[in-house]
């Protein structure tokens, strides 16, 4: 059985189980974290942080998570949104006067943030992606695809940029730097939207799937645009370089490891508050759970539900990436588990972070027989 590191509580065995049990079927590398009342209860890693297999997955490695960003971004709008700065329900263009060309002055807050908007695709340049002031231009002159509000499709890319230009509209600050200010830095989370150079000997880049190589595209839930759309594909390749990470790309750019994710959203689990902090109130984080859309998603083609930020799973709710990372919040039980890991496998059959719920549920179970 794999190697695993760092430490659990007895009742969760089956966590690092569960991830041992991932890389001695052939992945790289990983970490895994669950939160039970803001406190680590799981926190393994193990595996490699490189391809070849000769840099061991430490502690502190990092990986992209590529759209469990998007949970980060969300918490950012739903923080605004909980101080009074930002009205969920008030179309864009108050924001971001700019927005309103090409028929999107009915565009609401809340469109952006459940992939309601009609500004799926993106269709430029992946370079355009690392310019900020070009992206956000490209998507304010754009027209809906569809009448905003009506359907859903999945804001793979431009939902960061979206969300993240109001954002930085409030704020004056770009939603890296909200982050890092407002959440980051108070929890003490290591978790980047924008890496800077001196957190690069700690990132381990993208794996693609087995008989892939980096010109592996994204055409699934939590990577880039699909192939079918005719919009711009991103491709392991682009992930793994220094512009990457360097880039605010709120949607899919975000690097940490599962603690750090767990950590962040352990806020959404604990109605707020963690660690003697509070970010937002319980009634800020319950917005995330107002449902905007039920039904098929035009890009994803599945049912989803999406609630303001997050996509909705019962009485839970979470969001993945492109790769298998994934975080799940489940308020009920106070808890937070995130899966992250540099290894891709194909769509069809990724059930991993499914396999890691499923075992930090039998962990919730013992805690309380």
């Amino acid at each position: 059985m794999a190697d695993i590191q760092g430490s659990y509580d007895d009742p969760f065995a089956a966590v690092p189980d569960a991830l041992a049990g991932l890389l001695d079927s052939g992945d790289a590398g990983g970490s895994v974290a669950v939160f039970v009342d803001g406190e680590p209860v799981v926190d393994v890693w193990g595996g490699f942080a490189d391809a070849d297999r000769t840099v061991p997955w430490q502690r502190d490695t990092i990986t992209n998570v590529w759209s469990v960003t998007k949970t980060m971004t969300a918490l950012c709008a739903l923080v605004l949104a909980d101080r009074g700065d930002l009205d969920l329900g008030a179309p864009v263009a108050r924001y971001w006067p700019e927005f309103a060309a090409a028929g999107k002055e009915k565009v609401l807050v809340r469109h952006l943030l459940s992939h309601t908007a009609g500004l799926p695709d993106w269709d430029g340049p992946v370079e355009e992606l690392y310019d900020w002031p070009s992206a956000t231009a490209r998507l304010a002159a754009q027209a809906p695809q569809w009448e905003p509000g009506s359907a859903a499709g999945y804001h793979s890319l431009t939902q960061g940029f979206l969300v993240g230009e109001v954002v930085r509209r409030i704020t004056g600050r770009s939603v890296g730097e909200f982050f890092a200010e407002e959440v980051a830095a108070p929890l003490g989370a290591d978790f980047h939207i924008g890496l800077p150079a001196g957190h690069d000997h700690r990132v381990a880049l993208t794996v693609p799937p087995p008989s892939r190589d980096e010109s592996y595209a994204a055409g699934a839930p939590g990577g880039g645009a699909s192939p079918a759309t005719g919009a711009t594909t991103v491709r392991v390749r682009d992930g793994n370089s220094v512009a990457w990470r360097r880039a605010q790309i709120p949607a899919a750019s975000g690097f940490g490891n599962a603690r750090s994710v767990a950590l962040v959203q352990s806020v959404m689990a604990c109605g707020g508050a963690i660690r003697g902090r509070r970010l937002l109130s319980q009634a800020g984080c319950d917005r995330a759970r107002e449902e905007q859309f039920q039904g098929v998603d035009r890009l994803l083609g599945m049912p989803v539900r999406w609630g303001l930020g997050y996509g909705l799973f019962g009485s839970a709710y979470g969001w993945g990436g492109w790769g298998g990372a994934i975080v799940v919040v489940e308020p009920g039980a106070r808890m937070a588990v995130a899966y992250v890991t540099n290894q891709m496998r194909e769509p069809a059959d990724d059930d991993r972070g499914m396999e890691i719920i499923a075992a930090a549920h039998d962990g919730l179970g013992r805690l309380t027989d």
